[in-house]
């Protein structure tokens, strides 16, 4: 799930951090450009593990700031397939579940990965929400927001930053033109890393059901 990975990347210091100890310095710039944040194909950035070597410190003319080539590693997170991992339920609708690691909450489950045979219903204390139903045994076993859930990693995807079109902005024009109607609902936030899961296998689920 966690992995080291080694960086080489040529940092920009302003000066106003060069009275400071430089690897202080080096680290909180690091931290600034790399924490929370998606490498494609290595995963989301946890923390700055250590660094390495630090060399150049050149100032070039026209800038005060000193620029370094840094060698670091990354705490990545990066789940792999077929990975057990335990997460919480974010949200639960028609199209499966959302869950959620606390620090990561891009993880769907889509219905043909959902334990089999279930089916959707109305959250008896919330109507305006769904929870999963798996069907076992001539019993009905709930998904809900309270357990703890056993998911196993299907795939991990780096979906292509989205460009806005033409016709995209045209439409908004549109619909500052006509503020009267009935506006469609936001999309959903870009998310540079999905991880899909599966529920479909014994163990899987509800931590409550195998206990």
């Amino acid at each position: 799930m966690f992995y080291l990975s080694n960086i080489e990347h040529t940092l920009r210091l302003p000066p106003h951090l060069l009275d400071l100890p430089l690897h202080d310095s080096i680290k909180g710039e690091l931290e600034g450009l790399f924490l929370d944040k998606v490498i494609a194909n290595l995963g989301l950035c946890i923390s700055v593990y250590d660094i390495n070597s630090v060399s150049g410190g050149f100032i070039f003319p026209g800038d005060g700031a000193s620029t370094y080539t840094v060698c670091f590693r990354l705490v990545m997170f990066r789940p792999f397939v077929g990975e057990v991992i335990v997460a919480k339920v974010k949200e639960s609708d028609a199209d499966g579940l959302r869950l959620s690691l606390g620090f990561f909450d891009d993880i769907y489950v889509p219905v043909h990965l959902m334990p089999h045979p279930s089916h959707p219903e109305p959250d008896p204390e919330n109507k305006r929400q769904i929870r999963w139903i798996w069907e076992f045994g001539g019993e009905n076993f709930p998904i809900d927001g309270t357990d703890e859930i056993r998911f196993r990693v299907h795939s991990v995807n780096y979906p292509p930053i989205p460009l806005v079109l033409e016709t995209e902005k045209q439409e908004e024009k549109e619909k500052q033109a006509k503020p009267d109607e009935q506006k469609k609902a936001p999309p959903k936030p870009f998310a540079p890393m999905v991880v899909t899961g599966s529920l479909d296998a014994d163990g899987l689920g509800p931590v409550s059901w195998w206990i």
